[in-house]
C-alpha cells in the first residue's frame, strides 16, 4: 500500500475536528438540524482552511444511513463512499478546467437526473471563480431554481472575482486562518498518534510557516519527518523551512539600539553569505522589532509570542535598551522602507541605507525639546528689547521723535465740491480743505550687505524701526510677485 500523507490522512471527518472555523460549523449543523438547507453554498477562504473538508462533511451529514444528522456515522455505505472518493450522487468538479460554457451546458443537464443512491445530489465546484462570464451566466437560472433534493456547494480562494449574481443566490461562508495556537495543538495531536518527538519551539515553527492554513502545516510536519525521522529537532527545522537565524537578527538590533552604525555594514555581508534572501530577511526583522515591541510593552507576553523560556528572557534584556516609543518609531520606519526594498534594482544598498538611518534615530530632539531649550533665549531677548526702547511721551528724557506725514500730490486738478459747475473753483480761499492723511511710517532701509558691528544693534533701538515692527506685527506680506500689473504701477 502506498504512503498516504499526514494532511490526507489525518483530514476531519466530522465537523467537531474541523479546526479554526467555529462559526461556520455552528451554522451547517444548525441548518440540518432545523431542516433550513440551502439550495447553493459559497466557501471563500485561503487556501488549506477546510472548504473542500466543508463540502464533503455536509454530504455525508445530508445523506447519512441515519438520516440528515450534523454528525454522520463514517460507517454506512454512501459515508465511506464519499471517503473514498467514489460517490455517485456526489460530484466534485474542477472550475480551473471546466470552466466554459458547453460545460456548464453539460452540467445543467446532469443536474435534471435525481439522485441515485442517495437523499440528495450534491454538485461541489471547486475554484468557481475561474469560470467565465458566459459560464456564469448560464447558471444562473438552474442555481436560482436548482431541481428538488439538489444543492450546489462553490468554493472559492478569490472571492471578489465571483460575480455579484452568483453571490446573491448563494449563501456565503468566509473560512478564517487558523491561530498559530490551534494549528500548534493540532500538530500536538498528530505528532503523538504518529509517535514524533518534537518541541513546542518547533511546532510554533512549522505553525508560523503554515501562515494560517492547516493543510500547509501538516506537509511541512510530513517534510521535516522525512528529513530527520521520528525525532524532529529544532536546528534542522529551521534548515528546512528555512528560517532566519535568531542570533543574526539579534546582532541587527544590537546595532542598531547601541547607534553602531559601523556594524551594519558586515553583518548585511554576513547574510548574503548565509545564502538569505534580503527582502525575506527584511520581512524576519521587522517581526523581530514587533517581538521586542510587544515585550516592552505587554505585562504577559508569553500569551501572545510562541517563544521558549530562554528566547522570551533574550527579547525582555534586548527590549529593556530602549523606550517604547523609540521601538515604535524603529518598526514604523522599517515597515516604510519595505517596499523600497521589494522594487529596488539594488535591495542590498537599500536596506544597509535604512539599517544606518536607524542608528541615528537617537540624535534625533524631540520638538518639545527643542521648544523647551528656546525659552531662556526668548526671555533674554525680550530684556534686551525693554532696555532699549524710547522713553514713553511726555517726558524730557530725550528728543521727540517727529511725525511723519505724508499727502498725496498735486495733479493738476482737483475735485469740484458738490453742486458746483465750471472750470474752476475761484479763489484758492474757497477751496475746502483735504482730510488730514494719516501717519505713514516708511520702512527701514535695509543695509546693502550684511551687518556690520554695532549696526544691528542700533537698528534695534531705532525707534522708527521699532514703530514699523510694531505696526507690522501680526500681518501676513506676501512676496509673490503680482500678476497683471500694467506699466507704471497701475492695476
Amino acid at each position: 500500500m502506498s504512503y498516504l500523507v499526514l494532511a490526507r490522512k489525518y483530514r476531519p471527518k466530522t465537523f467537531e475536528e474541523m479546526v479554526g472555523q467555529k462559526a461556520v460549523v455552528r451554522t451547517l449543523q444548525n441548518a440540518i438540524k432545523s431542516d433550513r438547507v440551502a439550495q447553493a453554498y459559497l466557501f471563500s477562504g485561503m487556501r488549506g482552511v477546510g472548504k473542500t473538508t466543508a463540502a464533503r462533511i455536509l454530504a455525508k451529514a445530508l445523506n447519512c444511513g441515519r438520516g440528515p444528522t450534523p454528525t454522520p456515522c463514517n460507517a454506512c455505505d454512501f459515508c465511506r463512499e464519499i471517503d473514498d472518493d467514489h460517490a455517485v450522487d456526489y460530484l466534485e468538479i474542477d472550475g480551473a478546467s471546466n470552466r466554459g460554457i458547453d460545460d456548464i451546458r453539460s452540467l445543467r443537464e446532469l443536474v435534471k437526473y435525481k439522485a441515485l443512491r442517495s437523499r440528495t445530489k450534491i454538485i461541489y465546484i471547486d475554484e468557481v471563480h475561474q469560470i467565465t462570464k458566459d459560464g456564469f451566466n448560464a447558471l444562473l437560472k438552474t442555481l436560482e431554481e436548482p431541481p428538488e433534493n439538489t444543492v450546489f456547494i462553490f468554493a472559492t480562494t478569490e472571492f471578489q472575482k465571483v460575480p455579484a449574481t452568483i453571490v446573491s443566490r448563494c449563501q456565503h461562508f468566509e473560512f478564517k486562518r487558523a491561530s498559530q495556537r490551534e494549528i500548534m495543538d493540532h500538530l500536538a495531536v498528530v505528532a503523538e498518534k504518529e509517535g514524533l518527538t518534537i518541541s513546542p519551539y518547533g511546532l510554533g515553527l512549522i505553525a508560523a510557516a503554515a501562515d494560517g492554513s492547516l493543510r500547509d502545516s501538516q506537509s511541512l510536519l510530513d517534510q521535516a519527518v522525512a528529513f530527520c525521522g521520528e525525532r524532529v529537532e529544532d536546528e534542522a527545522l529551521k534548515e528546512i523551512l528555512g528560517t532566519i537565524n535568531r542570533d543574526l537578527l539579534f546582532a541587527f538590533s544590537s546595532a542598531v539600539l547601541a547607534e553602531q552604525a559601523d556594524r551594519v555594514f558586515p553583518l548585511i555581508e554576513k547574510v548574503l553569505d548565509s545564502g538569505y534572501d534580503l527582502r525575506a530577511f527584511a520581512k524576519e526583522l521587522i517581526q523581530h522589532f514587533r517581538n521586542l515591541l510587544v515585550v516592552r510593552t505587554m505585562s504577559r507576553p508569553e500569551d501572545i509570542l510562541l517563544f521558549n523560556p530562554e528566547d522570551m528572557n533574550r527579547l525582555r534584556a534586548e527590549a529593556e535598551k530602549a523606550a517604547d516609543e523609540e521601538l515604535l518609531r524603529y518598526l514604523q520606519a522599517l515597515q516604510a522602507g519595505e517596499p523600497n526594498l521589494r522594487y529596488s534594482s539594488n535591495p542590498q544598498i537599500t536596506l544597509e541605507t535604512l539599517l544606518v538611518k536607524l542608528c541615528h534615530f537617537r540624535k534625533l530632539v524631540p520638538l518639545k525639546e527643542l521648544i523647551r531649550d528656546l525659552e531662556p533665549a526668548k526671555k533674554a531677548l525680550g530684556r534686551a528689547d525693554l532696555a532699549s526702547a524710547p522713553p514713553p511721551a511726555g517726558r524730557n528724557d530725550g528728543p521727540a521723535v517727529p511725525a511723519v506725514t505724508t499727502r498725496k500730490p498735486f495733479s493738476g486738478r482737483e475735485p469740484k465740491p458738490a453742486g458746483q459747475t465750471g472750470a474752476s473753483w475761484g479763489r484758492p480761499s474757497d477751496r475746502p480743505a483735504p482730510p488730514p492723511a494719516p501717519p505713514v511710517m516708511p520702512p527701514p532701509s535695509r543695509p546693502a550687505g550684511p551687518p556690520r558691528d554695532g549696526q544691528t544693534e542700533a537698528a534695534r533701538k531705532d525707534p522708527n524701526v521699532k514703530m514699523f515692527l510694531e505696526r507690522m506685527k501680526g500681518r501676513i506680506v506676501s512676496v509673490e510677485p503680482t500678476k497683471g500689473r500694467r506699466e507704471g504701477g497701475e492695476e
